[in-house]
């Protein structure tokens, strides 16, 4: 008996919902209307006042370049968003007498092998010569997280900080 009374009780109640979320609808005999937004009267699309088209060159560090013992991922967070087609600009000295710590990069995976500093299925896409003059540059053109790690001294430096990830994302203005 207990069962049946709250079997009707849950019928009733799904019952009185269904009529209160439909009446209340005003516009339920008009049938379905255009989207009304409100904010833009002139029937055109939004547009930023100022429209950026054009991809950024990013220096990674900024002034203090590719280099052990900065911290990138507060930079990278500090220089987000970051857009599909900016370009990454990776400096570092080359290998020489003064230099005996060289850089690379690395581009991870996925983020577990990011987490661990993993670099057996990471690709290499600069090596230690690739940073002086210009920088080795890469450009961020798909819509996926990149990895990116330095990988010299058997990771020592990915383990110490010397790696970041990005998100291109859509630039919509």
């Amino acid at each position: 008996m207990a069962l049946i009374c709250t079997r009707l009780l849950f019928l009733i109640t799904i019952g009185v919902t269904l009529f209160a979320t439909g009446s209340s609808n005003a516009d339920y005999q008009k049938g379905p209307q255009p989207w009304k937004f409100d904010f833009n009267y002139t029937g055109e699309p939004f547009r930023h006042p100022k429209p950026t088209q054009s991809s950024r060159r990013i220096i990674v560090g900024g002034s203090n370049n590719w280099r052990f013992g900065f911290n990138y991922t507060e930079w990278a967070i500090k220089n987000a968003p970051f857009f599909f087609n900016d370009t990454l600009v990776f400096k570092f000295d080359p290998p020489s007498d003064t230099n005996i710590h060289p850089h690379s990069v690395y581009l991870l995976p996925n983020l577990w092998s990011f987490l661990r500093c993993d670099l057996r299925w990471a690709k290499r896409v600069a090596n230690t010569s690739h940073g002086g003059g210009e920088g080795f540059e890469f450009v961020l053109n798909k819509w996926k997280p990149y990895y990116f790690a330095c990988g010299e001294s058997n990771s020592f430096h990915c383990q110490s900080g010397m790696k970041f990830f990005v998100m291109p994302t859509f630039r919509w203005y």
